[in-house]
């Protein structure tokens, strides 16, 4: 087995909040992540693939394929958009880094058919998650 990686980056404004509580307890749980008018982020996003090397181009998967595929599924729909507004799978669902990560996951699964997949996103150079299944 083997396991390769691409780093990309994207910029995204979110807002952290749930509309079942009140403002209140939203501002105590999210603190400045629950301001009214968003905030954003340069997310680093890194994809891992792993599997059995190709004996015939000893490639686990072309990296420019792996590329095109995380620019399709990922960029084009997240960089540059506010995910509670633009983003169709954040409608009912809270944009955290853990959410982030498992909606990319889910976003580039079915074009990665028989690798095993691993999702690191980075919201800041401190605060990383890393979802798999």
């Amino acid at each position: 087995m083997v396991k390769i990686g691409r780093r990309t980056t994207f910029n995204s404004a979110h807002r952290l909040h749930n509309d079942k509580w009140s403002d209140e307890k939203n501002q105590k749980v999210f603190g400045k992540c629950n301001s009214p008018n968003y905030h954003g982020h340069n997310y680093t996003l890194e994809t891992w693939v792993e599997g059995e090397i190709d004996p015939e181009t000893g490639f686990l998967i072309d990296l420019a394929d792996l590329k095109q595929i995380i620019k399709e599924e990922i960029e084009e729909e997240f960089d540059h958009r506010n995910l509670n507004l633009d983003v169709p799978a954040f409608k009912d669902l809270n944009p955290t880094a853990e959410n982030i990560a498992k909606v990319i996951y889910q976003k580039l699964k079915p074009r990665l058919q028989g690798f095993k997949l691993t999702v690191r996103l980075s919201e800041t150079q401190n605060n990383m998650v890393e979802y798999s299944e």
